[in-house]
């Protein structure tokens, strides 16, 4: 007899577009959510492979008594894409080595769901069985953004572009959701559920 696995769906799309309001809502609703960002942060201060990787590379001192020193780290990789490109060759594997372990651990579920902004860019998508890419226009994104982080257009515009095209997340994606002017997040998380229980044989 043939175990069934779960479903693995990854969650994507640019900065402001809904992605993680669209994930709280599947956690409320009892789904399983794993958001790559915020594990990425824990194992740069709970994995000890990857601490040695990143002190080694950018000097002990990147690390204080609170954990890592996330700001100075910015400064550092921000400014220099070959430093960014190592860190990220750090910092990539060991999120995907965790995720799996996380998908063995919740086997027993039907659809386990990841979120991750970079889901395309960092071949996180080779993980998944299915995308799903929440966006909005333009103008809305850097709204809320702006209003988000307090933050001015011009910073916001220039994140955006630094990111891949909303567009070629879209060609790429199995569905994707517009979430300008939704009043009832809520319910559209109910109907996404409904149709990925209704296809699930055929996934």
């Amino acid at each position: 007899m043939q175990i069934k696995k779960p479903i693995i769906i990854g969650i994507t799309g640019g900065i402001g577009g809904g992605k993680s309001m669209f994930s709280r809502f599947l956690m409320r609703r009892g789904e399983l959510v794993y958001d790559t960002d915020m594990e990425a942060k824990i194992l740069q201060n709970t994995d000890e492979t990857l601490q040695k990787k990143v002190k080694a590379e950018f000097g002990e001192d990147i690390y204080n008594e609170a954990g890592l020193n996330r700001s100075k780290l910015a400064k550092i990789v921000f400014s220099n894409p070959e430093k960014l490109k190592v860190l990220t060759g750090f910092v990539h594997p060991a999120v995907k080595e965790d995720f799996k372990k996380w998908v063995a651990k919740n086997s027993d579920r039907k659809f386990l769901f990841m979120e991750c902004a970079i889901l395309f860019e960092g071949k996180f998508e080779d993980l998944v069985d299915k995308i799903l890419v929440v966006t909005a226009p333009l103008e809305v994104r850097i709204e809320r953004v702006m209003k988000r982080d307090c933050v001015d257009e011009k910073s916001v515009r220039n994140r955006i572009r630094n990111q891949m095209p909303e567009s070629e997340k879209i060609k790429s994606a199995d569905w994707f959701f517009d979430t300008n002017n939704d009043i009832m997040p809520h319910k559209r998380v109910d109907d996404f559920l409904e149709m990925l229980n209704r296809l699930s044989p055929d996934l």
